[in-house]
């Protein structure tokens, strides 16, 4: 069953209860990799593998994303600086446990590609934390394996 969750600021990002930072490189330039985070959201089924849906609503100040396993986020954007800030709250999910949820990509470059910095910001029943805590090899895994596909799908553009 879908919930709302609390709003939350960008400010969250720095100081949830439960915050998992993955950090990666990738060849590409700031730029393209923003543009395919924030303006390419149907794309992010095509290299982020949890990702089964995704679809821009509010005329792109939100975004509806469905994952691998059912779970379903309603999104609202926090930030969208290009090229370096790219961040959104959750408002609405069926993922038990839940009260708040952020993440944030930052982008930086690193010689002529991009350090590409993915912080979920979380906050929920303790045991939603708990598993938050434990998924956090597997997330990590799959930002990791993200970030490798974009990186080859924006090598071939």
């Amino acid at each position: 069953m879908a919930r709302r969750l609390r709003p939350v600021g960008l400010d969250f990002v720095g100081s949830a209860p439960v915050r998992l930072v993955f950090t990666a490189e990738v060849s590409a330039a700031p730029e393209p990799v923003f543009r395919a985070l924030a303006e390419d959201v149907p794309g992010w089924t095509a290299w982020f593998s949890a990702v089964t849906s995704a679809r821009s609503i509010g005329e792109g100040a939100g975004r509806e994303i469905r994952l691998r396993g059912g779970t379903r986020f309603v999104e609202a954007v926090l930030a969208a600086d290009r090229p370096e800030v790219y961040a959104y709250r959750v408002d609405v999910t069926n993922a038990p446990g839940a009260r708040a949820l952020a993440e944030q990509w930052r982008l930086t470059p690193a010689g002529t590609g991009t350090r590409v910095r993915w912080t979920v910001a979380a906050d929920g029943t303790a045991p939603f934390r708990f598993a938050l805590h434990l998924a956090r090899p597997a997330l990590g895994r799959a930002f990791r394996g993200a970030v490798a596909s974009l990186d080859r799908r924006l090598a071939g553009a």
